[in-house]
């Protein structure tokens, strides 16, 4: 049966998984700079997109997704699925008359944002909730639709007079879920649990020049699944059991990824996307926001987005009201907060003496770890360069064609062609300094050389990026004549 609403305690388990599916939902909705203007923004919904069957048979984009995993549920088990989606609605806008009457323009410009057209994204959803017994043959099929719909939204000023208005229009999607289950052959009660998301929408283009926009709006954007069992569990497709992994493969999953979410240690719950993830993704909780651009890396937007002019700022408000949050957010975020996205350790290994059984602490108990039996703690960290007082990269001399070689001692680079790239090989026959010899944990010598002549040079050596060589790269200038 199609409910909009599941029992209490499947509910909760959903919400866990909701904070993942929401970042899936809105994965590269709008991106930065925001502003519809970007080039990269007009060229939008790349993720689960389940376009009209007329259009994608003529444009080798899909009309469903198809997903089985494996599951082991118990006498009786409800199986609940949410499929959630974004429903474009374009945006046009509107400028108040004198007359009374509106005009549509292309932008509205207003003291804080200037509003211009733009497709937005509707949240939809449809949930079903069954048993696993009636999913057993065909299992069940439910239909669903999403009527055409137009609304108006009056853009006032600053004094409250309408000045403008916006107009949404959403034109009409159908589709279906389908749902079946069957047992496969095993030393265990484990059944292929089957779920299909199709577009079935009748649409078609009305001429051989409509663009991809005309598809979008009766399409299913960013769509993705999650099941529940009420009471069982599933079985994670990246790493099973070894006597499920023959049934793991011959599961089909086309145009999205079946994973295990919500709380971690639970199997329960399973969420199908179009972005491949692993089992229980979660979102980080250093991040201070959604920022919606693909793999976000929150520090380099935040800075990026708080450094926009303020036109530029006014621009992206009135793009998107999820792209205004991202400027208010960037704009208002403390320093305390932008710190804690520079960096973070998600576990520390302890150390043991041979034979002693390690341990993985979480970073909550980064600062009360005990001395458990064997446990070996140095008096130095491993990283600080004091910790190993065998090798000092700035005395330290190494052989190189029978010279020693140290800080210091110039060299002539000859790299070589197997193990180097084209800025190494432009760099060859040229004279060098020197500044360190270097030891990796695999034993390994490397020259770190500032070039000769490079009018930068002085200030690399004062910020310490340097190139790096192996020995048999160089050779010394003091067994040649000077370059």
């Amino acid at each position: 049966m199609t409910t909009s609403e599941l029992a209490p305690e499947l509910e909760a388990r959903f919400a866990v998984a909701r904070q993942v599916a929401d970042a899936v939902l809105f994965e590269g909705y709008v991106l930065y700079p925001y502003r519809a203007s970007a080039a990269k923004n007009r060229m939008r919904w790349q993720f689960g997109v389940l376009v009209p069957p007329a259009w994608g048979a003529e444009h080798d984009e899909h009309e469903f997704q198809h997903t089985e995993c494996l599951m082991e549920p118990k006498a009786g088990a409800t199986v609940a699925a949410e499929l959630r989606f974004l429903h474009a609605q374009r945006r046009t806008v509107q400028q108040a008359r004198e007359d009374g009457t509106f005009e549509t323009v292309d932008e509205l410009h207003l003291p804080d944002r200037v509003i211009v057209p733009w497709d937005e994204g509707a949240e939809e959803r449809v949930t079903v909730l069954t048993t696993v017994t009636e999913l057993a043959g065909d299992g069940i099929a439910v239909p669903f639709t999403r009527a055409a719909r137009e609304e108006t939204e009056p853009v006032l000023d600053a004094d409250g007079r309408q000045v403008g208005r916006l107009v949404r229009r959403r034109e009409e999607i159908n589709g279906v879920v389908r749902l079946s289950a069957g047992e496969i052959s095993g030393p265990y009660r484990t059944m292929r649990l089957t779920a299909v998301v199709e577009n079935t929408s009748t649409w078609a283009p009305d001429s051989p020049g409509a663009d991809r926009d005309a598809a979008l709006a009766h399409s299913l954007v960013a769509s993705h699944l999650m099941l529940g069992l009420g009471a069982g569990s599933f079985l994670s497709m990246t790493d099973p059991p070894e006597w499920a992994k023959g049934a793991v493969a011959s599961c089909r999953n086309l145009h999205t990824w079946p994973v295990l979410a919500g709380e971690p240690g639970r199997a329960d719950l399973v969420l199908s996307s179009p972005i491949i993830l692993e089992d229980h993704p979660a979102i980080a909780p250093e991040s201070p926001g959604a920022l919606y651009d693909s793999t976000e890396i929150d520090e380099i937007l935040a800075l990026r987005t708080a450094a926009l002019t303020d036109q530029e700022k006014r621009e992206a408000r009135g793009t998107d009201d999820r792209a205004a949050a991202v400027i208010d957010l960037a704009d208002s975020m403390p320093p305390e907060v932008l710190e804690r996205l520079h960096g973070a350790v998600r576990a520390l290994r302890e150390v043991t003496e041979p034979g002693v059984t390690a341990s993985r602490t979480g970073p909550e108990d980064i600062t009360e770890l005990s001395d458990g039996p064997g446990v070996v703690r140095p008096d130095t960290p491993w990283w600080d360069p004091a910790a190993d007082a065998s090798v000092d990269p700035l005395r330290d001399r190494i052989l190189v064609d029978g010279q020693s070689v140290g800080a210091g001692s110039r060299v002539l680079l000859r790299p070589g062609l197997r193990r180097t790239d084209a800025q190494d090989l432009f760099l060859h026959g040229r004279s060098a300094q020197v500044e360190a010899v270097l030891h990796d944990v695999d034993g390994g010598v490397h020259l770190a050389v500032t070039v000769e002549g490079d009018p930068g040079a002085d200030i690399l050596r004062e910020q310490g990026r340097f190139l790096y060589f192996q020995p048999d790269e160089v050779a010394p200038l003091t067994s040649l004549e000077d370059a």
